[in-house]
C-alpha cells in the first residue's frame, strides 16, 4: 500500500535524513519516534507530498508521490488520506460539525450521520454546534482526529496526536486510531513521544540521520 524507498530530505546544506525506507500494507500501524528536531513531522509530509524529496521514492497504491502533479496530489490526499497535524488546523469560522464534516463535503458527500458518529466517538457528543473557540486544546486535537478519521481514509498520518490530551482521552483516541486502521484496511504512520500511544502501534521505529531502525521498548521517549 505505502512504499518509501530510500528518502532523503535536506534543508540547504544540513541532511535531516537519509535512507528512510517502509514500506506498510493494509491494516498496518507504526509509530515513529526520535529526538525533537530529527525529523519525524517531516517525514510525515514529504509521505503526503506536502513537501518534495531530493531522492528516493515514494509510492501509495501504485502512484509515485513525486510524479504526481498539483491536482492529483489534492484529490489523493482529499480521497485517500487522514491527516492529524500537532497544530490542530481546526478552522476557527466553522463548528465542532462543520470542521469535522469537512473532509466529506470536498467529496461531495452530504452526511451529518458519519460527522457525529464520530464526534461521539472521540467523546465530544453534545459539541456539535460548538465554535472552536469554546474547545480547550485537548477538545481541539480530537476534533483534528475525528476530521482525520471521517472519510474512512485508506492512510491516516498522525502527528503527535495525544500530545494535548489528559492519559484518558489519550487512551480513547489510540484506540480509536487502531480501530480505524484495522476496520477500514488503511495503514497508519504515528509520529509520537508518547510511550503509551507508541505501545499501540503494530511497530515501532526510531527515525535518525541513516534512516529508521526498529525501536526497542525502553528508547521511546
Amino acid at each position: 500500500m505505502l512504499s518509501v524507498q530510500s528518502v532523503a530530505k535536506r534543508f540547504g546544506s544540513r541532511i535531516l535524513f537519509d535512507g528512510v525506507s517502509l514500506e506498510l500494507g493494509a491494516g498496518e500501524y507504526v509509530a515513529i519516534v526520535g529526538d525533537s528536531g530529527i525529523g519525524k513531522s517531516t517525514l510525515l509530509n514529504v509521505i503526503a507530498g506536502l513537501e518534495p524529496i531530493d531522492s528516493g521514492s515514494i509510492s501509495f497504491l501504485g502512484r509515485e508521490i513525486e510524479k504526481l502533479n498539483d491536482d492529483d496530489l489534492s484529490l489523493l490526499r482529499r480521497e485517500r488520506f487522514g491527516f492529524v497535524f500537532q497544530a490542530f488546523h481546526v478552522l476557527p469560522h466553522l463548528t465542532v460539525e462543520e470542521n469535522v464534516a469537512l473532509p466529506l463535503l470536498l467529496r461531495g458527500i452530504s452526511s451529518k450521520t458519519k460527522p457525529r458518529e464520530m464526534i461521539a466517538a472521540v467523546g465530544l457528543a453534545g459539541r456539535e454546534a460548538s465554535p472552536p473557540r469554546e474547545l480547550s486544546g485537548g477538545e481541539l486535537q480530537r476534533v483534528a482526529i475525528a476530521r482525520a478519521l471521517v472519510g474512512g481514509p485508506k492512510l491516516v498520518l498522525a502527528d503527535e496526536p495525544t500530545g494535548n490530551l489528559d492519559p484518558e482521552s489519550a487512551g480513547r483516541v489510540v484506540a480509536l486510531l487502531r480501530e480505524a486502521v484495522k476496520q477500514n484496511g488503511a495503514a497508519c504512520v504515528l509520529a509520537t513521544h508518547s510511550r503509551t500511544a507508541a505501545a499501540s502501534a503494530d511497530v515501532v521505529y526510531r527515525i535518525t540521520a541513516s534512516g529508521l531502525v526498529k525501536a526497542a521498548g525502553n528508547e521511546v521517549e
